[in-house]
């Protein structure tokens, strides 16, 4: 996802994963959609799951469909690999979704110079995530059967979940954590801070960063 471009210069891109069960999400920034930066950054993303991944659904962008991407899924032993269908946006409506709720709510379309992708990686590692994973709410679809023998979602104010509750209140969620993560060290980072609180850290940690795109394009004007 491009944050926009400046005076003919492209600006950071973000990429953004997000778990279709529990709605975990995680999202880095690079300077280039290139290869290069795409496995190292898709390494530490899927790494910061405290879950094992199973499988991992990508576009149809050839920076996900190459042999350095798939080794990188046999190294982190991830065994099923899909790729979204030609002309078939909703196979990553999920994704899709959230990057207009949450990218484009957060930073906009503002251009960020590539000299801020440490700053801007560390924003989303330490206020982003955390809020989007064990603060902020979402809704979670419940299938009923309806008359006709068809399947209907309904989404329902009781199913309304963080990712990590959603993710706890799953039978035997203990036996999915990756090694040495455990519920109760998960417990702690989600009681941290209430909603509002880490909301408002949010705020101010974006605040800081737009000030910090702002000196640098002062800067280099």
């Amino acid at each position: 996802m491009h944050l926009g471009d400046r005076g003919g210069n492209k600006g950071v891109y973000l990429v953004n994963i997000v778990d279709e069960v529990t709605q975990f999400q995680h999202l880095g920034a690079v300077p280039r959609i290139t290869q290069h930066f795409m496995v190292l950054v898709l390494k530490d993303l899927i790494s910061a799951f405290p879950f094992t991944v199973q499988a991992f659904h990508a576009d149809n962008g050839s920076e996900y469909i190459n042999h350095q991407i798939a080794e990188l899924l046999n190294e982190l032993h991830i065994p099923t690999f899909t790729k979204s269908r030609p002309r078939h946006s909703n196979d990553n409506a999920l994704v899709e979704s959230k990057n207009g709720s949450i990218v484009r709510r957060w930073l906009g379309h503002i251009h960020v110079p590539h000299s801020l992708v440490p700053r801007v990686n560390a924003f989303l590692h330490d206020h982003l995530c955390p809020l989007l994973n064990f603060h902020r709410p979402c809704l979670f679809p419940t299938e009923v059967p309806g008359p006709n023998g068809r399947v209907k979602r309904r989404y329902r104010q009781e199913d309304v979940a963080t990712p990590y509750e959603r993710f706890k209140s799953m039978p035997g969620a203990e036996n999915f954590l990756r090694p040495g993560v455990s519920l109760d060290a998960l417990d702690q980072l989600a009681a941290a801070a209430t909603h509002l609180d880490a909301a408002k850290a949010v705020q101010r940690a974006r605040d800081e960063l737009l000030r910090a795109v702002g000196q640098a394009r002062d800067s280099a004007a």
